[in-house]
């Protein structure tokens, strides 16, 4: 159906990345926006476009999954989602953000926190 990137994250998402229009609410609607570096509708077009380089970006990791863009999209396209597939194929290099290991104070942290750490960025 399709190839490359697009073809991945369909694949591991089941959602259509081309359907995207472009239109910016998941981006508007992003509490993270601030601290990203690519908006999410430009992570979403970068995927359309089959750049490879947005494995690169900070963005998949500032993400916060917390499903606003995907419960706003008013085409389902579920962008937190395709991001946190992003995140699955750059683990998938054996590329961490974080090592939890080297955090300091680390049993003094709140245990929700550090299973949502976990999950998010060690896969």
């Amino acid at each position: 159906m399709f190839k490359g990137l697009p073809q991945t994250v369909y694949e591991l998402s089941g959602k259509n990345p081309y359907l995207c229009i472009q239109c910016g609410v998941c981006s508007g609607s992003c509490p993270m926006i601030k601290d990203m570096d690519i908006p999410p509708h430009q992570v979403i077009r970068m995927i359309q476009l089959d750049m490879q380089e947005v494995l690169n970006c900070k963005t998949i990791w500032i993400c916060a999954s917390c499903n606003t863009c995907s419960v706003r999209c008013p085409r389902d396209v579920d962008p937190a989602r395709m991001i946190n597939v992003l995140r699955i194929l750059v683990q998938r290099r054996n590329i961490y953000p974080v090592d939890l290991r080297r955090v300091k104070g680390l049993l003094d942290l709140p245990q929700i926190a550090l299973i949502s750490a976990s999950r998010k960025l060690t896969g």
